[in-house]
């Protein structure tokens, strides 16, 4: 077990958006946690990688307690996240944001972290990186979101609805890009809404709904459950 959180829940004043969570995210796997909008995926994501502190229960990486240590604590543990929306330092090129993330998150020299950038950039197959960003088009700075993440050298990796703006051959290639990670040893939550890439991707999926998980297993199992289908419908409703 690489992961692991207890009972975690988190109020914003009376608003439950996570209640109760019992997560466990196996090492070397690939995790979709999935839900209708409003299911509270967001947050748990931001309760596990510390952008939140929980209002109860734990969180525990490799064992160790981890609930109230800071983001940037985590991310030196080896727990890394891209975001929905791509935040990338606009100043700076698609090569020198990955610099930065190996800088702060190794601790690297800028030597040692201009070469660990350089074979992030061939991993995620970022070609010609010294671009500006606005030079980069949408699938490139989602390949550039998971090279930042990379720079933490990441036990767990969280994709954070990476295939949002992409065209099917995009995703595809997205797809392959995440497999090639998991063969590097990687553990990998992907919170997505796209099923056909879940079905895809996943070794197990968890469902949320209203904060709490209300299915969990693999996804041909999971997309069958009358309490997955009856949550969809009520957000189509």
């Amino acid at each position: 077990m690489l992961l692991r959180t207890e009972k975690l829940t988190k109020r914003f004043g009376g608003l439950v958006a996570v209640k109760s969570v019992d997560l466990n995210v196996n090492r070397g796997e690939i995790l979709g946690i999935i839900g209708p909008n409003g299911a509270g995926k967001t947050t748990l994501t931001n309760l596990v990688s510390g952008v939140f502190y929980p209002t109860d229960g734990r969180t525990y990486f490799e064992d160790r307690d981890i609930t109230f240590l800071p983001a940037h604590v985590r991310a030196r543990m080896g727990i890394a996240r891209t975001f929905q929306l791509v935040r990338p330092l606009r100043d700076f090129t698609a090569f020198e944001n990955v610099v930065v993330s190996c800088l702060f998150a190794r601790g690297e020299s800028l030597r040692e972290a201009r070469k660990s950038a350089w074979r992030i950039c061939e991993l995620v197959e970022l070609e010609e990186p010294e671009r500006r960003l606005d030079r980069l088009t949408v699938f490139e700075l989602k390949k550039l979101e998971i090279a930042r993440a990379l720079g933490c050298q990441p036990k767990l990796l969280i994709l954070d609805e990476v295939m949002a703006g992409l065209n099917v051959e995009e995703m595809q290639r997205m797809i392959q890009l995440v497999k090639s990670l998991r063969e590097k040893q990687m553990t990998i939550c992907v919170i997505e809404h796209v099923m056909s890439v879940i079905s895809q991707l996943t070794d197990r999926v968890v469902v949320l709904d209203r904060g709490e998980i209300i299915a969990e297993g693999p996804y041909e199992e999971v997309a069958h459950d009358p309490k997955v289908v009856s949550a969809y419908l009520g957000e189509e409703a």
